[in-house]
């Protein structure tokens, strides 16, 4: 299991009609500040802000098909050829890190074809490096792409 380190992270959060909202750079628009988002900009705040990933490597929250659904993956961190690096899946701090999210990733894997795998609910981080059949588990983060 990884320890991500957010305390001191940085934020724009604003109150709204719909509710409190954080700014998502990588999107560049206000999104609502659901515990699942939470976790998702934390997440990747720590990547750039600490770990010093670069933000225009990373998307978030785009469409893919996995047969024949049409599914969106909460981030993917490419490398600098364009190639899926880390795919990222983030669940409410309230949720288990158990088979149905490693399903899910694994579903989007076999589409993306990622090097990395992550899975976070904020409190439990695991991340595992794909080398073809080989799937191993990781006690740091992988190093910036």
């Amino acid at each position: 299991m990884i320890t991500i380190e957010t305390k001191d992270l940085k934020f724009r959060i604003r109150a709204s009609e719909k509710g409190d909202e954080i700014f998502d750079s990588f999107r560049k628009k206000w999104v609502v500040l659901t515990p699942e988002e939470w976790v998702r900009q934390s997440l990747l705040g720590y990547l750039v802000q600490q770990k010093q990933y670069p933000p225009a490597l990373i998307a978030v929250e785009r469409g893919l098909k996995v047969g024949e659904l049409s599914r969106r993956f909460d981030a993917v961190i490419f490398n600098r050829k364009g190639k899926p690096y880390i795919l990222v899946e983030c669940k409410a701090p309230g949720e288990k890190i158990e088979d149905a999210a490693v399903s899910q990733l694994l579903a989007y894997q076999s589409v993306l074809g990622a090097t990395y795998l992550m899975l976070s609910n904020g409190h439990s981080t695991r991340c595992w490096q794909i080398n073809g059949n080989n799937v191993i588990e990781q006690s740091e983060m992988p190093p910036p792409p």
